[in-house]
């Protein structure tokens, strides 16, 4: 090959190059179309979220918590809490990991643990951790406390719960009183 028939294969390259771009531009003309400054219709998918998170927090609010804590027991609640252990130390005089110690965390005022960097929105979150709070985030932390930066699913059975639950009240200086 020579550097003549080179040049015939570069220019043929660019001319369809040329070509296929000259192409688009002449059917942006041919069919423009104007948007129109305002959209025709809203969706309003924020609604929607809070409307359905209201109706989950209304059942959770219905649960029985008396009859929940009964399905479970601390000795199982030990077992389920080693998925949370790779996180969370329970013991007393722990450090937090993770996620934060959590010795004596129910009765205590959410994110009140000095010593841990909570997410925003778990410091925003003005409760205590009650009974109906813990089982409610441990059942679906995000979708409880949208925007906690901890990443496990949650705990689907009851029982796991309720186990859970029973174990980090007794590891407590001072337990809250069963309901």
């Amino acid at each position: 090959m020579d550097s003549f028939e080179i040049n015939k294969i570069i220019a043929a390259v660019l001319l369809i190059a040329l070509v296929v771009i000259g192409i688009g531009k002449i059917s942006d003309i041919a069919f423009y179309v104007k948007k129109p400054e305002k959209s025709a219709y809203k969706v309003e998918v924020l609604e929607q979220n809070t409307t359905s998170i209201s109706k989950e927090e209304k059942v959770v609010e219905k649960i029985d918590i008396a009859a929940l804590l009964a399905l479970g027991n601390i000795s199982h609640g030990e077992k389920v809490f080693k998925k949370c252990a790779a996180c969370h130390l329970v013991n007393k005089g722990g450090e937090n990991k993770i996620g934060p110690a959590l010795y004596g965390v129910l009765g205590r005022k959410v994110a009140s643990k000095e010593d841990y960097k909570y997410s925003k929105a778990m410091s925003a979150y003005d409760k205590s951790w009650t009974f109906e709070e813990m089982n409610g985030y441990l059942k679906k932390p995000q979708s409880h406390i949208k925007g906690t930066k901890m990443a496990f699913a949650g705990l689907r059975k009851e029982k796991d719960r309720a186990s859970v639950i029973l174990y980090l009240n007794k590891n407590s200086d001072n337990p809250l009183p069963l309901p």
